[in-house]
C-alpha cells in the first residue's frame, strides 16, 4: 500500500468519530463537515513529511475544533481563538487529546451522529442519504448510485436534510431509549448500505475497503446498543458472512469469480462462525426480519462445503418469505438464481419477465436474463441482455464479467451462422 494510500484509508476510518465529536462541539452538521475536511486536507499536507500521528482521529479532532473555531471568528468576528500555546504545536498536545478522548466517548459520539442524521422530523430517504453522506463520507455519486437515481437528485436531497435539521433546531444530543428505538431501523438501512457500497466496488483491493469493515464496526456498536434486537443480529451476521468471502470473489486478473466457482478454502472460516452463532441466537427469539432471513440464506452457502451440496430448496423458500415480509423486484431477481437451480432456466427467465420495466437501468437484471437466455441456448437475444448489461455495469470487473459472456456467445453465433 502507498503512502497516500494508507492516508486515505486513515482519514475514511477515523471520518465517523471525528464527525461525532466535531458536530458535539459545534452542533452544525456543515460546519463540523466543513471542520474535518479542512484538518484532512492538512494531515494531507503534514503526515507524509512528519509521519503519521499516534492517534489520527484525536489528530483530527483537534485540528478540526481549531479550524471550526477560527470559521467561526472570521463568520462573526466574535469567538476568541484559542490560547496561543495550544494553536502553536500540536505534537505537545496530542498525546493528552488521545487519552481524554478514549473509545467508550467515540462511540457515543458515533451513535449520537448516526441518530441525529436518522431523525424522525426528515423523511426516510433524507435520512438514509444524509447518514450516507454524514457519517461514512460516501460522495453524493456513490450514494445515488445506490438509490438509483441521479446525482443532482440526491445532492437536492442532501442539502434538503441539512436545512430542515438547521431550520427546526432539531437536538443533537443523543436520544432517549423510545427515539432511538423508533429509529433504529433508518440506522440499521444506512450501516447496511454503507456495507453495500463497499461489497459492490467491484475490485479486489476495494472488496476489503473501508466501507465493508466500517459497516460491520457499525453493526457492532448497535448490536451492543441493543444486545437483544433479533434484526440487528441478523444485519450483524449477514455483513459479516458476505464479507467473509472478500479473498474468493475476485481472480488474479480481477475478474468477478461466481459464488459457486469460488475456492471456498479462502473463505474467512472466523468470521463465519461468529455469524453462524448470532443467526442462531436471533432465529431463538422467533421474530423473522428481513435481516435474519438474508442472513439465513447466506448461511446456506456458508454450510456447502461445496456448490453441488448448496440447499436450493430451502434457499427459494427463504427468499419467498422475504418476498412476503419486504416486497420488492430485486429480491424476486435474486429468488429467480434459487428457481433456476432447481426448475431450470425457463421458469427463472418466466419469474423475472415481469420486472423488465421495474429493473430497466438495473445492471444485475440484465446479466441474469442473458445468462437464462444464454442457457437455453437463445444466444441472439443473450447476446441483446448482455450488451444491455455492459452499457449498465459500475466497474471494470462488472464490465469484464459481462465481456466474457459476449465472447463467448460470439463465438457461437458466428458458428450457427455457417
Amino acid at each position: 500500500m502507498s503512502e497516500l494510500s494508507w492516508i486515505d484509508l486513515a482519514l475514511s476510518s477515523a471520518r465517523p468519530q471525528a464527525m461525532g465529536a466535531l458536530l458535539r462541539y459545534f452542533r452544525d452538521l456543515d460546519l463540523a463537515e466543513e471542520a474535518f475536511q479542512e484538518a484532512c486536507l492538512r494531515a494531507v499536507r503534514t503526515w507524509p513529511e512528519k509521519g503519521p500521528p499516534r492517534d489520527p482521529v484525536a489528530w483530527l479532532i483537534f485540528v478540526g475544533r481549531n479550524s471550526g473555531i477560527d470559521h467561526l471568528r472570521k463568520r462573526a468576528r466574535q469567538e476568541p481563538l484559542p490560547p496561543e500555546e495550544l494553536l502553536s504545536d500540536l505534537d505537545d498536545v496530542e498525546g493528552d487529546l488521545a487519552e481524554r478522548l478514549d473509545g467508550s466517548h467515540y462511540r457515543d459520539d458515533i451513535l449520537r451522529l448516526l441518530f441525529v442524521c436518522c431523525h424522525p422530523e426528515l423523511p426516510a430517504t433524507q435520512q438514509i442519504a444524509l447518514a450516507l453522506r454524514i457519517v461514512s463520507g460516501l460522495s453524493v455519486r456513490q450514494i445515488a448510485r445506490a438509490f438509483l437515481v441521479s446525482e443532482a437528485a440526491m445532492e437536492q436531497r442532501i442539502t434538503r436534510a441539512k436545512g430542515r435539521i438547521a431550520a427546526a433546531g432539531l437536538p443533537f444530543e443523543a436520544p432517549d431509549a423510545v427515539s432511538r428505538t423508533e429509529r433504529l431501523g433508518v440506522v440499521a438501512a444506512m450501516i447496511y448500505l454503507v456495507f453495500n457500497e463497499g461489497y459492490s466496488a467491484g475490485e479486489k483491493q476495494r472488496a476489503d475497503a473501508p466501507f465493508c469493515e466500517e459497516a460491520i464496526r457499525l453493526s457492532r456498536l448497535l448490536l451492543r446498543l441493543f444486545p437483544a434486537e433479533p434484526e440487528i443480529m441478523g444485519l450483524t451476521a449477514l455483513l459479516l458472512l458476505q464479507h467473509s468471502r472478500r479473498s474468493a470473489r475476485f481472480g488474479a486478473d480481477g475478474q468477478i469469480v461466481l459464488l459457486e466457482d469460488q475456492d471456498r478454502s479462502l473463505w474467512d472460516k472466523r468470521a463465519i462462525r461468529e455469524a453462524l452463532a448470532l443467526i442462531d441466537k436471533a432465529l431463538r427469539h422467533r421474530a423473522p426480519g428481513s435481516y435474519q432471513i438474508q442472513a439465513a440464506i447466506a448461511a446456506l452457502h456458508a454450510r456447502a462445503e461445496v456448490a453441488e451440496q448448496t440447499d436450493w430448496e430451502q434457499i427459494d423458500l427463504l427468499y419467498q418469505s422475504l418476498e412476503r415480509i419486504q416486497p420488492s423486484p430485486v429480491v424476486t431477481l435474486n429468488r429467480a438464481v434459487a428457481v433456476s437451480k432447481r426448475h431450470g432456466p425457463q421458469a427463472a427467465l418466466d419469474l423475472i419477465e415481469p420486472l423488465a420495466e421495474r429493473l430497466s437501468g438495473y445492471f444485475y437484471f440484465h446479466g441474469l436474463r442473458g445468462g437464462l437466455l444464454q442457457q437455453l441456448g437463445r444466444a441472439r437475444e443473450a447476446h441483446d441482455a448482455f450488451e444491455r448489461a455492459i452499457a449498465l455495469a459500475t466497474t471494470p470487473a462488472e464490465a469484464g464479467h459481462i465481456r466474457q459472456h459476449l465472447d463467448a456467445l460470439a463465438r457461437d453465433i458466428a458458428i450457427l451462422a455457417k
